[in-house]
This record gives C-alpha cells, structure tokens and sequence, in this order.
C-alpha cells in the first residue's frame, strides 16, 4: 500500500514516493498477440500494490508505428490498437486508484512520429497551418546538410523530404522528426496534449529525453569532442552538443507546463535528462515552485562499476539547497541494461539485488523501481536474429542494445512462456528468468520479492528514508555509511560494495534497532562483512 505520511509536517505525495516502471509490451499479454497490453497491467495491478510503491509509470502506450516502440507518437490523445483503448485505460487508472496506486505516464515533447497528422500536413508545402511544427531547412549550395549535427542512432541528424525540397531535423530516428517547440503553437499543442491525460485522471508525467526538445534556431555546428574518443558505435559521440539540445528557452516551456499542473493538485512531474554532464540542466528544469518537480540523470543507468565516488557524487549534487528541485533515481530502466548484470560481480546474484535495492531504496530522492528488478532479473542476451531494437540492429554487434532489459514479465515459472502470454512473446523469455519468476518467489520468505516489499515496508514507515536530509558519515574503499535525518529520527545505513570484511569508524551503540540487513548478522556493528548493508534506527 502507498506510503503513510507520518511527519507532522505534510509532504506531497510525490515526494519521496517510490515509483514503479512499467514496460507495457512486456508485462502481460491478455489478447495472445505476444506483446503486452493495458487489460494486463490492470490484472496484474494487485502484484505492484503488494510491492508497498507510491506509484506506477507506464511506459508510452500511445497510437504508433512502433519503429521506436511507442516512444514514435502518431497521436498523443489516443491508445494504439497493440495496447487497448481509451476506455481500457480508463478501467486502469480507476482501478490503481482504487488501490492507492497514482499513475504516471510518459510524454514524448521533444518529436513526434512522421505518421503523426501534424507532420503530414507540415510537409505539404511551406504555406500551410503546420509548415513550421517541424523543424525545416534548406540545404547548402553542395545539397548537403544545413549542419554536421548527428542523430543518437547513428547518421545525419537531417533527411530528404522531396515535397518540401527541404531537410527535416531528427535527433533519433528519421521516422521521428524534431517538434518545433520555438513555435508557440506547438507548444500550446503539447499544453493541449498534456491537459487531455489531466483531465482524464493522470497523476503525474515523465518527460522523455527533455533536453533534445529545444534546439539553437541558428542551426550553428557543433564543436567536436577535443580529445576525440576512440572506438565509438555512432558519431553522435564524437561531438559536444552544444547547439542541437538543451537551449536556455526551454525552462520557459516548462513554467507553462508547471502552471498546468497545478491547477490539477499535487501533480507529479519527473524529467529525464540523458548526456553527459546533465547537471546543470537538471538544476534549471527543477529549480523553485515554478518548473518540474525533480529530474534524473543517467548518472547510475550506464555506470558500468558501482563505486562510492561515484554514489556521494550524484547525491552531493542534490543536498537540499534552496530553491533546488527534487531528485529522481534508477539503476535500471527499458533502455539500460539491469544493473545486477553490470555491479558487485564477485557477489551472489541475489545479494546484488538484493544490495542494489536497498541502496536505491536508501539515497535522498525518489526510487525508480523496474519491473523485474523486485525479482533480481539479470539482463537477458538476445539473438541477432530476435533483436527489435533499431539502435541495435543498426550498431551490432557493436552496441547491444535495449532489448536484453525488456524481455517479457516471469509470473509462472512452469507455464510455456512464464504466464506471460498463451503465444510467442515478442522478445523472447531471458535466460533463468523463469527461476525467478513470481510464484515460486511468493513462496519464499527469502527471495528478492519478499525482500523488496521489506525493505518498501521500512522506507514507508520512516520520514527520514523519504524525505530526510543525508549524511555522509565513513566513506574509505568499499565503505558506505550515511544518515538519513528528518524530525528528530536517524537512520543509519551501512554498505559494504566490496568483496573484503572492512572496520566502519562509527559508534556501536547496542540500542540502535536493526530494520533491514543483508549479510551482516554479527553483534559487532563496526565489523561490515563484505558484499552486505545494514539499516537501523537510532
């Protein structure tokens, strides 16, 4: 059940809420198609109550051609035929509500799909109603590109378009040509777009790739990368994207969308921000009470080690200053690959789910939890031949891609395709996933599910866990220990990431009451087992 606000002093709901992703195509097929749809996420909404989280993002469930698999909108205000219809997702939200669950859903502002009727009607000619909601430009004298820009997923970041004699911009793929957000009409499209799902019922947005939604209008090159980085998968790496992402006007788009939401209540409004050094993008895009209200980073997504640098430098980032925004955090998501597959390989896989839980559970922020990581699924290996990632098929075997974090739902471990559908699931099932599947874990009291709705059961008694201040106390090698602080409550959090028994130098107070550990049952609490953490009040 959601959390209890137990501080005296009332908190959004947001705020500090744990928030469970959803992948639609692969949580569970009602229809037997193999793919995902809304009428199985309902079926299976009492399993995500049970997990103890606030929230649940879903993924894009949009009308699409799916060459992006949803995150290519062919219309905002409708749901594709593959998933349902507006009234199955009706019949979702009113019953997550009934559980107390609030639902999030992503919005894609940054480009449309070219199926989209706007983009049908804007590459018409250059005259009509629509010709500048893309962003158009005439070629060089040579005919070739007005700029060096670079897509993510390999390529020009312009295409041909014969009718308009002109480029259009994508910063993905060519099926997903750039919005013009400097149009004030396009933006009033999106308010627009945004205003549908409020009034249906949404709690809250994710905003996708939020920094590639506003461009320098000048079309000015990007700079190279100086040292040029070796051996990349795509040139899109060997620039700084200093022009064709992230323009100072954005934040001003975001100030419409704040003043929105809030005419709706407590409305929840998370970006993501990928890049390198997102943090000053991250800081404008939350800053105050008139912008979004927390952001996150690929800070932990792509990190291929987990290191306590690395740990107290993203959380130092977000220290509560005034007027700073709320955090977000993920490990895993549908686009990096799980985490469990990535860190403290020399540990039993389930303490490594069980440690990178606990971990993402503790930081100052708000938990993003992905489907399957409350099972501890490891990243799957998919096939050449089963691949459905275009950025994969397009860069192999040089860049795996997405699919491997986005194989179907494990909920029966005996059934064909692990209850997930009755045919072939569109990505097939991972490699052991049906070991950890759902019901053989429901009847472990010490599996990775068990332990996940523990550890949801702790966070959500203690203020501190939610929305309290941190502290660093001992950082030396693999040590990790931190207080989170709110009201007068302390809680300690002690992690051991490395393979190696290590001294804390912190008080061993025996009154201190243990709420959740893992490998660490010794009486001595300044002794810190390897691979192991331990939270207690104090």
């Amino acid at each position: 059940m959601p959390n209890a606000i137990s501080s005296e002093r009332a908190q959004p709901w947001w705020k500090g809420a744990v928030i469970y992703q959803i992948y639609p195509r692969s949580y569970q097929d009602t229809n037997g198609d193999g793919v995902g749809d809304l009428k199985g996420i309902m079926q299976r909404l009492d399993h995500v109550a049970s997990l103890g989280v606030d929230g649940v993002w879903i993924s894009p469930f949009f009308t699409s051609p799916m060459r992006d698999f949803g995150y290519d909108v062919a219309d905002y205000c409708d749901v594709d035929p593959a998933f349902g219809t507006l009234e199955d997702f009706d019949a979702l939200l009113s019953r997550a509500h009934a559980l107390g669950l609030k639902i999030v859903i992503d919005q894609v502002y940054a480009h449309s799909s070219d199926a989209h009727a706007w983009f049908a009607e804007s590459r018409e000619d250059r005259t009509n109603t629509r010709a500048d909601w893309y962003v158009w430009s005439d070629p060089k004298p040579d005919g070739t590109p007005p700029n060096n820009w670079q897509a993510v997923f390999g390529g020009p970041s312009w295409t041909w378009d014969a009718r308009r004699q002109q480029y259009y911009m994508h910063n993905f793929l060519p099926s997903q040509p750039q919005l013009n957000l400097h149009n004030p009409d396009v933006q009033q499209a999106l308010i627009d777009v945004m205003r549908f799902w409020l009034d249906r019922g949404v709690d809250g947005f994710r905003l996708d790739a939020l920094n590639f939604s506003l461009f320098d209008p000048g079309l000015r090159d990007n700079p190279p990368k100086i040292p040029a980085p070796r051996n990349v998968s795509r040139p899109f790496d060997l620039q700084e994207h200093v022009y064709d992402q992230s323009h100072p006007d954005l934040p001003g788009f975001l100030q419409r969308l704040r003043m929105l939401m809030d005419q709706y209540g407590e409305i929840f409004s998370v970006a993501e921000v990928p890049g390198p050094s997102p943090l000053e993008e991250m800081r404008a895009y939350t800053a105050g009470q008139l912008h979004l209200n927390s952001a996150y980073s690929f800070d932990f997504l792509y990190a291929k080690r987990l290191g306590v640098e690395a740990i107290v430098a993203s959380q130092s980032n977000w220290l509560g200053a005034p007027g700073e925004g709320w955090p977000s955090w993920a490990f895993s998501n549908h686009d990096a690959p799980r985490c469990v597959s990535r860190w403290l390989e020399g540990a039993d896989p389930v303490v490594r789910a069980k440690l990178t839980t606990a971990l993402l559970f503790c930081l100052r922020g708000n938990p993003i939890l992905y489907q399957g990581e409350e099972l501890g699924l490891p990243q799957a290996e998919i096939a050449f031949e089963d691949l459905q990632d275009p950025e994969a098929i397009a860069n192999w075997p040089r860049t795996l891609g997405r699919d491997g974090a986005r194989t179907p739902m494990p909920w029966a471990s005996a059934d064909t395709y692990c209850g997930f559908s009755d045919a072939k699931p569109w990505l097939p099932l991972g490699q052991g996933h049906a070991d950890l599947a759902v019901d053989l874990q429901e009847a472990d009291p010490q599996s990775m599910l068990q332990f996940t709705r523990t550890l949801a059961r702790v966070r959500a008694s203690s203020p501190a866990l939610q929305y309290g201040e941190i502290e660093f106390i001992d950082l030396s090698g693999d040590l990790l220990v931190f207080r989170r602080l709110w009201e007068g409550e302390t809680i300690e959090c002690v992690f051991n990431i490395g393979g190696t028994e290590v001294v804390a130098a912190i008080t061993d107070v025996s009154s201190d009451q243990v709420l959740m550990c893992v490998g660490s049952d010794s009486p001595n609490k300044t002794r810190v087992p390897p691979y192991s953490c331990r939270i207690s009040r104090h």
